[in-house]
């Protein structure tokens, strides 16, 4: 199996969740937090939809200056937040199965300017942010929803919401 297959199942597989997820954000409350140090559920929102579209752009390069990042914006409503994470999905697709195993084994930089402050592989850059990185703030998102009563879909399994036992 080609090392960018085991990152596309894994995305083919957590997709979905993700949509389901945004779908039940609710962004009239774009400025909520649950803690003052805590980042707003629509900056949140903003990151889960929009981090595989950067990600699709990071991963094609051999690394990304974090001087140049700008921040990814608030869809203003729950559908625009889906359609943006689904067209991001769908182009990290694309920028996956362009590369190989030998790429996928490149180094891949976190630079600011010209100093790298962290290198890895680009399959790990990959594994990151279109796995390990969308899981946590997936998550993340899911205590959002329960703090705001919003009903949690099922995840791995039945939620509170989902399951008449709870």
């Amino acid at each position: 199996m080609a090392k960018k297959d085991s990152i596309l199942s894994v995305l083919d597989r957590e997709a979905p969740t993700t949509s389901k997820v945004l779908s039940r954000a609710p962004l009239d409350r774009a400025d909520w937090k649950p803690h003052p140090k805590s980042m707003s559920l629509g900056h949140l929102v903003g990151w889960v939809a929009g981090a595989p579209g950067w990600a699709a752009g990071a991963i094609g390069q051999d690394g990304f200056d974090v001087s140049k990042f700008q921040s990814l914006p608030a869809p203003k409503t729950a559908a625009a937040a889906v359609e943006a994470y689904e067209t991001g999905v769908a182009a990290a697709r694309k920028a996956l199965e362009r590369l190989d195993d030998a790429a996928m084994d490149g180094s891949w930089s976190f630079r600011l300017g010209d100093k790298a402050l962290n290198t890895i592989t680009r399959f790990d850059a990959a594994s990151l942010f279109l796995v390990f990185d969308a899981i946590h703030h997936r998550g993340q998102l899911s205590v959002f929803l329960r703090l705001l009563d919003v009903p949690v879909p099922s995840i791995y399994g039945p939620s509170a919401d989902d399951n008449p036992f709870f």
